[in-house]
């Protein structure tokens, strides 16, 4: 286990912009986790859950993204965000035993996506990601599901795929994960998990302006739950 584990951030190139990476590199780890966040776009809010799953002994790689002004994203907006991903895991994800998707929110529509499936955007484009299918396993905290409720959505995600959700939850509802895991579960393993007085912001170990959180020991829930993705992974 890595008792420190101190992050970095560097820069990378796509098409005609530059994003940052956040890495947490764990010491002779074999295991990475491709870590995409939500609406916000920066997983530093997401800090101590990562450090918590790094020191774990799993590398973690986290692309920041810009800050969406609006809950439904267009078409373009969700292509530069699997596209991102798909830069970062070739950068720096290759030389691992296998790679996990984490997201939260939106963050689990890309990841998604980078996994097999068509996303339709609030107004009905289909959106696919066609390259490389690149995650082995994925962990969807808190996952939108009104982006894949046309037909034959998710048949392609053939991987496992866990789901762990708030049951307080007013953005993404236990539903919205229960509907999901339905249909996740006929082409691929997992399950899905509901966390007693969490909200869609539990995840989150900064949460953002005037938002309230329900959980009485939001820290502890995260270091719990980086524990239990890692064992996931393991």
């Amino acid at each position: 286990m890595n008792d420190s584990i101190r992050p970095e951030t560097l820069q990378l190139s796509n098409a005609d912009s530059e994003f940052d990476v956040t890495l947490f590199r764990a010491k002779d780890a074999t295991e990475c986790i491709l870590f995409a966040s939500g609406l916000g776009g920066n997983p530093l809010r997401h800090l101590e859950f990562l450090q918590g799953i790094a020191r774990q002994g799993i590398s973690v790689i986290a692309p920041h993204f810009e800050l969406l002004s609006s809950p439904f994203p267009v078409k373009a907006e969700l292509l530069e965000r699997v596209q991102r991903l798909d830069v970062t895991a070739a950068e720096f994800c290759t030389n691992y035993r296998s790679l996990t998707g984490v997201g939260h929110s939106l963050g689990t529509v890309i990841l998604l996506m980078q996994a097999g499936a068509i996303a339709s955007t609030r107004a009905r484009e289909e959106v696919a990601f066609n390259g490389k299918k690149i995650p082995d396993r994925l962990v969807l905290l808190a996952p939108p599901a009104d982006f894949f409720r046309a037909p034959r959505s998710l048949n392609s995600v053939r991987i496992p795929v866990e789901i762990w959700v708030g049951a307080m939850d007013k953005v993404t509802p236990p539903s919205q994960a229960i509907f999901l895991n339905e249909l996740l579960k006929e082409h691929a393993g997992g399950g899905v998990h509901i966390i007693e007085d969490a909200g869609h912001f539990t995840f989150m170990n900064t949460l953002p302006p005037q938002v309230i959180d329900p959980h009485p020991s939001r820290n502890e829930f995260l270091q719990w739950l980086a524990g239990k993705v890692s064992q996931f992974i393991a």
